[in-house]
């Protein structure tokens, strides 16, 4: 089995420069779509992610050929 790739848009990444998301890293992120069990078909939010700062957040993700697509991220 490959290793899952994960991969970040730049909305998301554009999203971690915002207060709400302060303290959410990349690998926080790329620690979040690992832990997600199975495909994701279609884009779907998964919450209660904590980040390694403490910070909560949810993140928007599907899975296509090219790997994990994670969408946006949405802090709390």
């Amino acid at each position: 089995m490959t290793p899952l790739k994960v991969i970040i848009t730049e909305h998301a990444q554009k999203r971690l420069q915002e207060e709400r998301q302060g303290g959410v890293t990349l690998e926080d992120i790329q620690s979040a779509a690992h832990s997600i069990p199975g495909r994701i078909p279609s884009a779907t939010r998964f919450r209660g992610f904590v980040s390694w700062s403490g910070r909560s957040f949810d993140l928007v993700a599907k899975d296509t050929k090219l790997g994990r697509l994670v969408i946006t991220i949405i802090g709390r």
